[in-house]
């Protein structure tokens, strides 16, 4: 248990596999109480259940972080079941990769609306619940990709530098209040992201990369938990890492 993570009210987009799930386990273990949301309900319940079953707190929701009211009832849910939201994790992402002129705007569409607009969605439905508690930590999940951008990523890229420009003026609006706002930028992780690029091309030279470089979802929870457990006058702005071997 972390004394400064445990009985905090975490809520956690994409919770239902890689990233998010390594998280809300993580935090669970040291004592916070989490909410998780994800598309895949009978995935996210049994996750839920298994963090019940070892002795934690955890609710699902099932959510779609492109409907607005779905993550404000997410958000809801959390304040419902337990009083208040302490940190909001926004870490739904998508990364269907492939250079521009392959004209796949469908998957612009799909990483604007979950990258970016997903996260603002987070923000507006956790940031008034904050305000009134004059206490709170926002943490937005961006990328390696936005702060560098490679051939082939130019859209997932631009959406990673937008979530990264969103928290930092989420941050300076919101120090009168109190808040706490991270970026977490991580490389190459083990998750699902790479499932969802559909040029074969761009798949398999992406799946290269992640079998020889990438590092277990766990480094992103400690990542997470490492942010939370400040003392509440520290703000973690950002934290950015990647695998020791990977050199993009």
């Amino acid at each position: 248990m972390s004394a400064r993570i445990e009985g905090k009210v975490v809520v956690i987009t994409g919770a239902s596999s890689g990233l998010g799930e390594a998280a809300a386990r993580h935090l669970s273990d040291h004592g916070a109480r989490v909410v998780l949301g994800a598309r895949r309900t009978q995935r996210l319940n049994t996750i839920a259940d298994e963090i019940v079953e070892g002795g934690g707190e955890a609710r699902a929701v099932s959510t779609d972080v492109t409907e607005r009211q779905q993550v404000q009832a997410l958000v809801d849910a959390a304040v419902d079941a337990f009083g208040r939201i302490d940190v909001m994790l926004n870490n739904a992402g998508v990364m269907p990769l492939s250079p521009l002129d392959r004209l796949n705007v469908d998957e612009w569409d799909q990483m604007i609306d979950v990258n970016v607009k997903g996260v603002l969605y987070g923000i507006a439905a956790a940031l008034p619940y904050m305000k009134e508690q004059a206490s709170g930590h926002i943490i937005n999940v961006a990328s390696d990709a936005g702060h560098e951008v490679h051939e082939g990523s130019a859209v997932y890229a631009a959406t990673k530098h937008a979530v990264r420009a969103l928290s930092d003026g989420l941050r300076q609006e919101a120090t009168p209040y109190g808040l706490r706002t991270t970026i977490i930028s991580p490389g190459a992780v083990e998750s699902e992201l790479p499932d969802t690029i559909s040029e074969g091309d761009v798949a398999e030279e992406t799946e290269s990369l992640y079998d020889e470089h990438a590092v277990s979802a766990d480094s992103f929870a400690r990542a997470v938990a490492f942010a939370i457990e400040q003392p509440e006058d520290v703000d973690v702005n950002e934290i950015l890492y990647r695998p020791t071997t990977q050199n993009l």
